[in-house]
C-alpha cells in the first residue's frame, strides 16, 4: 500500500545516540510531505484529465462510428437511387421508342392512304379528261356539219322546249 502524506507526517524514529538532527529530519519530512502533497495532487488531476480525454476519445469514436454508418447508408441510398433512375431512364426510352414506331407506323398508314386517294383522284381526273375530250370533239363535230347553217329558229324553240 502507498505511503500517504499522513504516513509521513506520523512516522517516528527511534532515537540513538549520535543520530541526526532532529530538526532538520522533521524539516526535511515537512518538505517531502508538501512534495508528495503536490505529486499526489497532480496525479489526481492528472488522472481526472486522462479521464476526460478517455471521455472524449469515446465520444469521438462514437461519432466516427456513426458517421461511417451514415456514411455507408448514404452510398448505399445513392446506390438505389441511381439504380432506380437508370431503370427509370429506360422505361422513358422504351415507352418512347414504342411511342415513335405508333407514330412512324401511323404517318406510314396515312401516307399510304393519301398515296392510294392520289391514284384515285388520277383515274377520275383521266376519266374526267376522256369524257370531257369526248364531249368537245363532239360538239367539234356538230359545229363541222354543213346542216348548222340550215337550222331555223323554229327548230331551235322546239329544242329549248323539250329540255325544260
Amino acid at each position: 500500500m502507498p505511503l500517504t502524506p499522513l504516513d509521513i507526517h506520523n512516522k517516528e524514529f527511534s532515537r540513538r545516540l549520535r543520530g541526526y538532527d532532529e530538526d532538520e529530519v522533521n524539516e526535511f519530512l515537512d518538505q517531502i510531505i508538501k512534495d508528495y502533497e503536490a505529486l499526489i495532487r497532480d496525479n489526481k488531476e492528472l488522472q481526472s484529465q486522462v479521464q476526460q480525454l478517455q471521455e472524449k476519445l469515446n465520444h469521438f469514436l462514437n461519432i466516427e462510428e456513426t458517421l461511417s454508418k451514415t456514411i455507408i447508408v448514404a452510398q448505399e441510398a445513392a446506390d438505389e437511387l441511381k439504380n432506380n433512375a437508370k431503370k427509370e431512364a429506360q422505361l422513358i426510352v422504351k415507352e418512347a421508342e414504342k411511342n415513335a414506331d405508333r407514330i412512324i407506323n401511323e404517318a406510314l398508314a396515312k401516307s399510304r392512304k393519301i398515296a392510294l386517294e392520289i391514284e384515285e383522284m388520277k383515274k377520275q381526273a383521266a376519266i374526267y379528261r376522256a369524257r370531257f375530250r369526248a364531249l368537245v370533239e363532239s360538239q367539234l363535230e356538230l359545229l363541222e356539219k354543213e346542216n348548222w347553217d340550215v337550222l331555223n329558229t323554229s327548230d331551235l324553240e322546239a329544242v329549248v322546249e323539250a329540255e325544260r
